[in-house]
């Protein structure tokens, strides 16, 4: 099998790691259907720097007097609270079928849907089985697939893990009969345990043939005050609000390299509560949701290189707080950044041109509110043709909005070609 070792890790470490991969073996999804989870206890003490008790006065869509469209849902998953699920991505599988994986914070696992329909077919992890070993979670939050790799960010192991993912072999093929198979999931490796504090986000990349570039925020705090609220460290502090990493991919575990941190110190550049980053290398641009509250929630643009670039986009349109970030794009340079403002009632999606970042519109859904984490899959599926928007709702489901719906409301384009 497969060893796995951290470059930037001590050997020690790099070891013990190697001998968890070399029992891993892929895993089927569960099935839970019918069988109830436990009841899981509140989450006091785990909150997190962007998340405060809800208020009376807390920014409603409802009142918020914002111009937008509203979009029907094509679906919203069946609630399961105690997962307390945070961020989506896509696996579109050899087969063309669509799996949708969302992070479960409090469950400790991957909730898995069918990305066409929003039926659950199981999870990976189990309840009351978190650890730090390869295949368990602590505390998952972002969460990306690139190619048949996912990459799940765990906030209390402070790391992020990489599963391989692939279908079961398959059977005799019979006319009419159509194909069931289920992702199964196989960890590879870990990396980040020796630079990230208290990692959420991330966005991954192809950099070179063979070799992706994953940039994980990190949002370390100074502590607590009084009120058990988290305390933003000062400017001088935030210059490693993100981590960049190379991974040498092939057969068997990718090799890992951490390739330093980075992020301003300037009262206009810094990013103080971090989570949600999307980069577009076409423009040389990265997008980081700042999600703090008391010095104005928005997005920060940063080059590739880590370098502010003096702007930040949406800071009068942004009034709940900016959150998940998405980027639809064509090969010419063309496309729209989907950024979110989480209200609680109705999230607000707004819709910026990709190259100049001018703000076009936004929409909401008749249902999903205080989102999280969404995922925008371009490639079409049977049931969405031209591409499928997901957002979390309320901690406990994933919505799906056909991106024809979201193109027709707003005017804009359902496809790269004419």
């Amino acid at each position: 099998m497969p060893k796995f070792s951290v470059l930037a890790a001590g050997l020690a470490a790099a070891a013990t790691v190697a001998a968890l991969v070399s029992c891993a073996t892929p895993q089927a999804v569960r099935n839970d259907a019918g069988a109830p989870a436990p009841a899981i206890a509140a989450d006091a003490g785990q909150r997190e720097p962007d998340q405060r008790p809800a208020q009376a006065g807390d920014p409603l869509l409802a009142q918020a007097g914002i111009a937008h469209e509203t979009v029907a849902e094509a679906f919203l998953t069946a609630a399961t609270p105690q997962d307390n699920i945070d961020s989506p991505a896509i696996w579109r599988a050899p087969n063309g079928r669509l799996w949708l994986l969302a992070t479960a914070k409090q469950g400790d696992a991957l909730a898995i849907y069918d990305g066409d329909n929003g039926e659950r077919v199981g999870r990976y992890g189990r309840y009351g089985r978190s650890g730090s070993a390869l295949g368990q979670f602590r505390r998952p939050n972002g969460i990306a697939v690139f190619g048949d790799l996912a990459f799940v960010v765990e906030r209390d192991n402070r790391r992020v893990q990489v599963l391989q993912l692939s279908l079961p072999p398959a059977r005799s093929a019979q006319p009419g009969v159509a194909d069931r198979r289920t992702p199964q999931l196989r960890p590879l490796a870990a990396f980040g345990q020796a630079e990230l504090q208290q990692p959420y986000g991330l966005w991954v990349r192809q950099s070179a043939p063979g070799t992706l570039e994953a940039i994980v925020t990190d949002a370390y705090m100074a502590g607590e005050d009084a009120a058990g609220e988290a305390i933003v460290p000062p400017l001088e502090r935030l210059g490693r609000r993100l981590q960049r990493y190379e991974l040498r991919v092939g057969t068997g575990a990718p090799q890992v390299r951490n390739l330093g941190a980075f992020g301003d110190t300037s009262a206009d550049g810094a990013i103080r509560v971090p989570e949600s980053v999307w980069g577009d290398p076409a423009h040389d641009r990265l997008l980081i949701a700042e999600e703090d509250l008391a010095t104005g929630t928005a997005l920060r643009e940063y080059g590739l290189d880590g370098r502010y670039r003096g702007r930040t986009i949406g800071r009068e349109l942004f009034k709940a707080q900016a959150e998940g970030i998405a980027l639809w794009q064509c090969a010419d340079g063309s496309g729209y950044w989907i950024a979110t403002d989480q209200y609680k009632d109705r999230s607000l999606f707004h819709v910026f041109d990709r190259a100049t970042l001018q703000h076009l519109g936004a929409f909401a859904g008749r249902s999903v509110g205080n989102t999280d984490g969404v995922w925008l899959q371009q490639v079409g599926s049977v049931r969405f043709p031209d591409g499928v928007f997901y957002a979390v709702h309320d901690d406990q489901a994933v919505g799906a909005f056909d991106w024809r719906d979201v193109a027709r409301a707003l005017g804009l384009r359902s496809r790269c070609e004419a």
